[in-house]
């Protein structure tokens, strides 16, 4: 099976890519994997894209396809795979179709994880964690059972990513409203789009992605 998996930030893809991962025997693939790992084995398109990178520049959609091509022609992702972070473009989304054409594949579903920016913000920055062993809080959803305290290890210093920042996540909101969403009415124009609410509970979630991938009576045969 070759899926997609769309939504922006903090949408929750990443649990959702590892369940998937493990439940049918595919390989995750993300965009930032495939370049470390293309940078660290010292290829041609390792070379330049490490060199882009050293400029601040963004990789472009020419190697990025590149480097999906030959990760999903290997033989591990045979039996399919799950796209994180890629396509982000529309540019992207038909150059993935037509890379796809050429190998003989085509892609099962895209999932779109449904959110609501306010309440996704709200998650998001809400979010901290002990700076000691990492144990994560979040303002209003889960407060250490002791205030300032962590119910982990004790420790008393907190902290908070960058990432989490307010300016931050609305920014990479409005990159995804401005960028990726168009993908949404491109892939529902082929049939492969279906929609989960990303903002219910992880196991929800998985539920809502399960009947969309026509796994229930998979899972339920397997345990």
């Amino acid at each position: 099976m070759k899926l997609i998996l769309l939504g922006p930030p903090g949408a929750g893809k990443g649990t959702q890519a590892d369940y998937l991962q493990k439940k049918l025997g595919i390989c995750k693939l993300s965009t930032g994997d495939m370049l470390r790992a293309a940078v660290a084995s010292g290829s041609a398109i390792g070379l330049k894209a490490k060199d882009i990178m050293a400029k601040g520049q963004l990789v472009s959609d020419d190697i990025m396809i590149t480097l999906i091509r030959e990760r999903i022609d290997q033989s591990d992702c045979k039996p399919g795979f799950i796209l994180d972070g890629f396509p982000r473009t529309l540019t992207q989304a038909e150059a993935l179709d037509a890379t796809l054409s050429v190998l003989g594949k085509h892609l099962d579903r895209v999932i779109e994880l449904q959110v609501d920016d306010k309440k996704l913000i709200e998650r998001i920055t809400g979010r901290f964690s002990c700076a000691k062993c990492g144990a994560g809080y979040h303002d209003l959803f889960k407060q250490p059972k002791q205030a300032g305290i962590c119910d982990q290890c004790g420790h008393t210093t907190f902290s908070r990513r960058d990432d989490d920042k307010a300016e931050t996540v609305i920014k990479r909101l409005e990159a995804y409203h401005r960028q990726t969403a168009p993908l949404l009415p491109y892939y529902r124009q082929k049939s492969v789009l279906s929609s989960v609410d990303g903002m219910a509970d992880i196991a929800e979630v998985t539920r809502q992605i399960n009947r969309a991938l026509e796994l229930d009576k998979k899972i339920m045969e397997n345990g």
